[in-house]
């Protein structure tokens, strides 16, 4: 299997609503956007995957080392290797690259945050960075489609967030800040047992209200002149803003389950995106 194969196996077996916009794209920029998800799906998976945190560290250790090959060096996996190629064509930065590695880091270091202001770090690394590297693939003219594209890999964990509250709180997690829980009178200990209350929608409601916040924020920041060029992520956001939606329309059972939008209905909001764009 080639490596451009494997990152593409490894994009498809994620099950992502990501994957459906890569289509709307050039070949290059196809399989660099791949080999970019591909590499996050690989850091991620070894923070999830992996129950003991040493060996969970040196793997991420060993990825960091394996970025180093990609300024001279010689990869020798099939996602480094992909993304050498991808590299080469749209210049992504390295530095850029392992803060996603840093990213994973936390959630190895940190299962809690105290406030907004502490969970941004994380954001920034875990999907801000990686929204300005798919604003180098997708392409600008303007320097300040780099501050939408950040933004928007903002309100993207910020959805995740709330999609994942349950599935998070199994693996012991709360990425929800621990001073917004107390000022809706929500418990760590409601959280991890699944109990879901009128103080957990209203928590999820102000929650929803800042991700829908940095989505208008990030359109408000892409210039009209790069709106073409950048509706491989604009096919995401009106994915990820619908699903948010659909949350909300369920009052936030997100606890003991996980929503998401049918397969005809996202292609149906591609459609409608690509060609109104």
């Amino acid at each position: 299997m080639s490596p451009d194969a494997y990152c593409t196996q490894k994009a498809k077996a994620s099950g992502s609503s990501f994957i459906l916009s890569f289509r709307f794209l050039t070949a290059q920029r196809r399989q660099a956007i791949t080999a970019l998800y591909a590499f996050c799906r690989e850091v991620d998976d070894v923070v999830d995957e992996c129950r003991d945190p040493a060996i969970a560290r040196a793997k991420l250790d060993w990825w960091r080392a394996e970025l180093g090959t990609l300024d001279g060096g010689q990869p020798s996996h099939p996602v480094t290797q992909s993304l050498a190629t991808a590299r080469q064509r749209f210049a992504l930065p390295v530095e850029e690259l392992t803060e996603i590695i840093d990213g994973m880091q936390m959630d190895l270091d940190q299962t809690r945050y105290a406030s907004f202001k502490e969970l941004q770090l994380y954001c920034h690394r875990a999907a801000g960075v990686v929204g300005l590297l798919a604003a180098e693939i997708f392409g600008y003219s303007e320097r300040h489609t780099l501050k939408y594209a950040h933004t928007l890999g903002l309100a993207f964990q910020l959805t995740n967030i709330i999609r994942d509250v349950g599935e998070d709180a199994r693996r012991g997690r709360i990425y929800l800040p621990l001073e917004e829980l107390a000022r809706f009178g929500v418990s760590e200990h409601d959280i991890l047992n699944s109990r879901h209350s009128e103080p957990f929608v209203a928590l999820m409601r102000f929650q929803a209200k800042r991700a829908r916040a940095h989505y208008a924020r990030a359109f408000d920041q892409l210039p009209a002149t790069d709106r073409k060029a950048q509706r491989a992520g604009l096919i995401m956001a009106a994915i990820y803003q619908s699903l948010l939606d659909e949350i909300e329309k369920d009052d936030f059972l997100v606890l003991d389950r996980r929503t998401s939008l049918t397969p005809p209905r996202k292609l149906w909001l591609a459609l409608k995106t690509w060609f109104n764009t």
